[in-house]
């Protein structure tokens, strides 16, 4: 079953999402239009005075590449759900290429400038742009999603919350070590470390267990940095030996290990540098905000023998009671931003390759989903995609992995770029 879809009246004050069955009979009757097509909403041609609103909880579950987004109800139906694919790497490779351009530049025009970088101070709570934008499309479609539906608070992940204590107030001690969560947040880091699979055989969706890279036997020690995942059969084989005994016919399989047990995990380090200021952003909307751990939101998924997966994950952050996926279907939205301003385009030296009109091009801008009605030829057909127009007066297109080039006469627009790109 499909995402619920959005509904709001005349005045655009956010109903009770509704419904794909109940939709197409106001769309059918004409009571209602579509007002925007990602997310899907419509727009009733009538006021509701005082509507029955049911309160929707917006949970999520932020991620270095990809943060889940789900709406719930009091009941634990999730709803609605989406997972927004991040592109914090492509603006950090386009800032590095864009530096390196600039001192090229410098270097072979004004060779002996003094450097200026030691007299800008940065502020309190600075980010880097890579880090900056996660926060940004977070709070873009808290925002969008909070004028579409009836929000009534948000739920982050977050904090670790000390629920041993609230089940037993006199808990102290060893006793924290052997509560439900027990393992849960250091099992959840070597996972996002391992990449889910077995770190000698490379074995995936299978139980992995922790196993210790020096044996504890031979000096080694509980640290984050002595853990890996392996398989049970891997674990048993190894047993106490010596990592570069058991791997003494696998050397690059040994150099791999050692090369990422030493490396710091940059995706949890990305997420951990933004969560403090995503919640401060997001307490700005004026909703509240509640958090969760992420040991917490795996233990729920467990409980209730949910997949993995990222909307799921933030269905499952915080305190729950019960969850059902009303909806299987989500809306997928990746950030492609809005392209840059360079009329001059260059290649990876800083020559100049080809000229960029900016303008609107018979009125499509590249980023623009629209859908194509072809009458005959080669492409002859109907389908909705990304278009980017030529001045030439046709557009490029990319399906199925290839490029296409359709006259901008065939096409209709059906949603304006907006720095989104939507499955």
């Amino acid at each position: 079953m499909s995402n619920y879809i959005f509904l709001i009246d005349k005045n655009k004050t956010p109903l009770n999402p509704i419904h794909p069955a109940q939709a197409r009979k106001l769309l059918d009757s004409r009571k209602a239009a579509v007002f925007r097509r990602y997310p899907f909403t419509l727009i009733l041609k009538r006021v509701v005075e005082n509507p029955n609103l049911y309160p929707l909880e917006l949970k999520i579950d932020p991620g270095s590449k990809f943060t889940g987004i789900a709406l719930v109800t009091d009941r634990g139906n999730v709803i609605w759900a989406m997972e927004l694919q991040h592109r914090g790497q492509q603006i950090k490779d386009a800032l590095e290429h864009r530096r390196a351009v600039r001192r090229g530049r410098r270097n072979r025009n004004t060779r002996y400038r003094i450097a200026r970088f030691l007299n800008r101070k940065r502020p309190n709570g600075w980010l880097a742009p890579s880090l900056k934008h996660r926060i940004l499309t977070t709070e873009t479609w808290v925002k969008r999603l909070s004028s579409f539906a009836p929000i009534d608070c948000i739920v982050q992940e977050l904090v670790k919350f000390d629920t041993q204590a609230i089940q037993n107030p006199e808990i102290s001690g060893t006793q924290y070590q052997q509560g439900t969560l027990k393992g849960y947040e250091c099992r959840e880091y070597l996972l996002e470390k391992w990449n889910r699979q077995c770190a000698y055989c490379g074995v995936k969706d299978v139980p992995l267990e922790i196993e210790h890279i020096q044996p504890k036997s031979k000096g080694g020690s509980d640290r984050i940095s002595n853990l890996c995942l392996a398989c049970h059969k891997c674990n048993q084989r190894k047993g106490n030996r010596d990592i570069k005994d058991f791997l003494k016919g696998k050397p690059d399989v040994l150099n791999c290990v050692l090369k990422q047990a030493a490396s710091p995990l940059k995706d949890a380090a990305s997420v951990n540098s933004t969560r403090w200021s995503l919640f401060n952003t997001l307490k700005l909307t004026g909703l509240p905000v509640r958090t969760g751990t992420g040991g917490q939101t795996k233990f729920n998924r467990i409980r209730f023998e949910l997949p993995k997966a990222h909307w799921i994950d933030a269905a499952c952050v915080g305190k729950v009671e019960g969850i059902k996926l009303v909806t299987t279907k989500i809306l997928k939205v990746k950030t492609t931003g809005f392209g840059g301003r360079q009329r001059c385009q260059t290649d990876k030296f800083g020559y100049p390759q080809k000229h960029r009109p900016l303008r609107p091009i018979l009125g499509f801008c590249t980023g623009d989903i629209v859908r194509a009605d072809v009458p005959k030829g080669k492409y002859a057909g109907n389908f909705t995609a990304r278009v980017c127009p030529m001045s030439h007066g046709c557009g490029e297109f990319v399906i199925d992995k290839k490029r296409r080039s359709i006259k901008l006469d065939y096409l209709t627009p059906v949603h304006r770029k907006d720095g989104y790109d939507y499955a």
